[in-house]
């Protein structure tokens, strides 16, 4: 569940507690981590390039991985989550 969803949308920003401030702040700053290509995805998992390949052509990281044309965009936290799903 998202702060926001808790969060009255009609409250004004002076009208948070400290908590519910921390809170979105955290939210909104959230980054996420990116790998670009084969070559990032053998970082991620520590592995070759085409021991990469195969995991990306197997579909394990099917959800984690965005392609267009030759780009290839890989979300790491949510690559090595169903990477560690798929080995159980």
């Amino acid at each position: 569940m998202k702060v926001t969803d808790c969060i009255d949308n009609k409250k004004y920003l002076w009208q948070l507690t400290i908590e519910e401030f921390k809170d979105l702040h955290k939210e909104i700053t959230k980054e996420r981590n990116y790998e670009y290509g084969i070559k990032g995805l053998a970082k991620i998992l520590g592995v070759s390039r085409s021991k990469a390949y195969n995991v990306k052509a197997s579909g394990i990281l099917g959800d984690a991985i965005i392609q267009n044309g030759k780009v290839i965009v890989i979300d790491v936290e949510k690559a090595l989550q169903l990477f560690s799903e798929s080995n159980r």
